[in-house]
């Protein structure tokens, strides 16, 4: 890649992004990266702390939250302005990366690498693992159709994950450590081809917090660029870090995204009795998943 730009998107992580920052400045690479940080109107110490700390990180700050979508898409547009329109679009790209999510000194080079490698490739994502040592299985997905949204809200897809009709949702059946061509990666560490997004347009504002990276994939492969999951690089993801506190609100948001994206990409194809069956099911199942979150203990509460 000639060109990379890395945007984080924080919102009150103050501790989790300086860790992040500095393992993004102690990365291995030709150049350094330019580095945005987008503040989604933080009132902990965040911004005062990169200025202080990282005097050549470029910062954005918004007056109100506009999730993780809104939050990317300030930064994207001003990438998208630097970099003219010619053949190097191709050969550029950007980094999406989580403040809680930290690379090794390798990782932003070997992503880059491999879409050196991969003309066709419009995005890839590492392997990221969770601070017990266990696969994020958010770092390599198929887009939930409805049928893999049944076998995964249903359990079916936990209790047979070596399937590949029932586990399809987080290819759970698939090895991790091998190179593959999936529906998606995460966007705690999605690094996507300047042309892709040429092509794709900028993530989707109407998901605040979850989706809008299944979205932007589904839109990348639409027009013709694939999406790989590369292990041979890694990244150590503190999933839920940041977002612990606010777990009914990412509750109500997780499954919001699940039914905004049927709504765009297979309601208009699909029979109307099963858009509605569609429906009803996402929010029994968002009922159960809040219902749940009642009865357990402070520190166990999650998002499903």
């Amino acid at each position: 890649m000639e060109n990379v730009s890395v945007v984080i998107v924080n919102h009150n992580t103050a501790g989790l992004l300086t860790r992040c920052l500095s393992h993004v400045l102690e990365s291995r690479l030709d150049y350094p990266p330019e580095i945005y940080v987008v503040d989604n109107a933080s009132t902990d110490n965040s911004i005062e702390l990169v200025h202080s700390r990282f005097p050549g990180v470029q910062v954005i700050c918004s007056s109100r939250n506009l999730g993780f979508a809104g939050g990317n898409n300030l930064a994207l547009k001003r990438i998208l302005e630097r970099v003219p329109r010619a053949a190097n679009r191709r050969h550029s790209a950007v980094l999406l990366l989580n403040s809680d999510c930290f690379v090794t000194a390798e990782t932003i080079r070997q992503t880059c690498s491999f879409l050196d490698q991969h003309p066709d490739a419009g995005a890839v994502g590492p392997m990221l693992v969770l601070r017990d040592g266990s696969l994020d299985l958010a770092c390599r997905r198929a887009f939930p159709t409805p049928a893999s949204a049944f076998y995964k809200l249903t359990g079916l897809a936990r209790r047979f994950p070596n399937s590949p009709r029932f586990a399809r949702y987080n290819l759970t059946y698939l090895d991790p450590n091998r190179t593959v061509e999936v529906d998606s990666v995460t966007g705690a560490y999605m690094l996507v081809r300047l042309a892709a997004i040429d092509d794709a347009g900028l993530l989707d504002e109407s998901f605040f917090m979850y989706g809008e990276d299944l979205d932007w994939a589904y839109r990348i492969k639409e027009h013709g660029w694939k999406v790989f999951y590369y292990p041979d690089a890694q990244a150590l993801h503190y999933k839920g870090a940041s977002s612990s506190r606010r777990s009914y609100r990412l509750i109500v948001e997780f499954y919001r995204a699940m039914y905004l994206f049927h709504r765009k990409h297979y309601a208009p194809r699909t029979l109307p009795p099963i858009n509605w069956l569609v429906a009803t099911g996402i929010f029994l199942r968002a009922c159960v998943a809040l219902g749940l979150n009642l009865v357990r203990p402070a520190t166990e509460k999650r998002v499903a």
